[in-house]
């Protein structure tokens, strides 16, 4: 039986592949060690759903390592060794706020702890798939260059512009402010596509929007769709950082990456970067989503504004998903903004 390694096993993307990979027939090895706790509080703890997962999937294996323990990671890959076939690594720190607190925990995790993945699996199952789930954020704030144009709930492109089916992986990096969340990020992006390319290794980066579903654990710092949910849904204030309330994100539902990234596996590149997301099929500004949240709940979200941006945040972000679906055709977003938030809240009901 092929084993595949998850970290960050009991989050958002990471409970999605093993439940997806548990079903293909892996044995699942999950790593994770409830570090968003540590990040954003007890609500944003994924103790849940590593307790869900320990009990409904009989092929799934709990380890709860830290990805910046060299030594344990090296036990548990010397362990399953030449078994690994696939690598999904979902692990890291996700938020802009939180880095700018503790840089050098925000960095070992996710740049060294990334570099102790590759490692450990150069050396133990070097043709093992390695897919990182990276971010848009490695652009930084790049995108808000745009010449963007303000409408009524919503900031948008001009139809004409090259980026108007979404910005591609043609963006530059260098010249933006990324805050300290996205270089890290960059850092260990970088380091995957090097394995890819100096290594030989199948490897990939899948440079995500707002990456969403009822799965989510999601915090004021991070887990847009599914924080905005909750608020609304416990009658908590949801705070908006400037641009009006009208930046766009793009939004793919788990279970849509999880496809992504089994078409992937299935037939693997060398140090291949994707941007990915729910592109101009699945996007929606924070005005847009709280109206569709009042509709979905048929309660009043209570609000407050604050005019200062978060740092490195965007204005408008739409994944352009042509690359991808070039080189993977049979793959689509199948679940749109509404069908999205409907799940979320149901999940959030369900677990209250």
């Amino acid at each position: 039986m092929p084993t595949a390694i998850v970290t960050g096993s009991g989050g958002l993307v990471g409970s999605e592949a093993v439940r997806f990979l548990a079903a293909k027939g892996f044995t699942v090895v999950g790593i994770d060690n409830d570090m968003r706790k540590y990040f954003f509080g007890d609500e944003a703890s994924t103790a849940w759903s590593i307790s869900n997962l320990k009990s409904e999937i009989t092929n799934y294996i709990h380890h709860a390592v830290d990805i910046r323990d060299t030594l344990a990671l090296e036990r548990l890959f010397a362990e399953y060794a030449g078994d690994i076939t696939l690598i999904t690594h979902t692990a890291g720190q996700p938020s802009h706020d939180w880095a700018a607190r503790e840089p050098q925990t925000d960095f070992t995790i996710n740049a060294n702890g990334t570099l102790n993945l590759l490692e450990a699996a150069r050396f133990h199952c070097p043709g093992a798939v390695f897919i990182f789930t990276s971010t848009n954020k490695v652009y930084g704030d790049r995108p808000n260059q745009l010449p963007l144009l303000e409408s009524v709930n919503r900031w948008t492109i001009d139809f004409a512009h090259e980026y108007a089916n979404g910005i591609t992986e043609t963006m530059p990096i260098d010249a933006s402010t990324h805050s300290i969340m996205g270089v890290s990020k960059t850092a260990a992006d970088l380091m995957v596509q090097e394995y890819g390319r100096y290594f030989g290794m199948k490897t990939a980066c899948f440079r995500g929007g707002c990456l969403t579903g009822p799965g989510h654990s999601g915090a004021e710092l991070h887990g847009f769709l599914a924080y905005l949910m909750k608020c609304c849904v416990i009658g908590r204030e949801y705070q908006i950082f400037g641009y009006k309330g009208k930046q766009v994100r793009d939004n793919i539902h788990s279970a849509d990456l999880i496809e992504a990234f089994w078409q992937f596996y299935q037939a693997p590149r060398a140090g291949e970067v994707y941007n990915i997301g729910g592109g101009v099929y699945s996007n929606v500004s924070i005005l847009e989503a709280i109206a569709l949240a009042e509709e979905i709940t048929g309660k009043r979200m209570q609000r407050t504004y604050r005019e200062q941006p978060r740092t490195g945040d965007h204005i408008w972000w739409v994944s352009g998903l042509d690359k991808f679906r070039t080189h993977y055709p049979e793959w689509h977003v199948a679940r749109d903004i509404r069908v999205t938030m409907e799940e979320i809240y149901r999940a959030i009901v369900e677990r209250a």
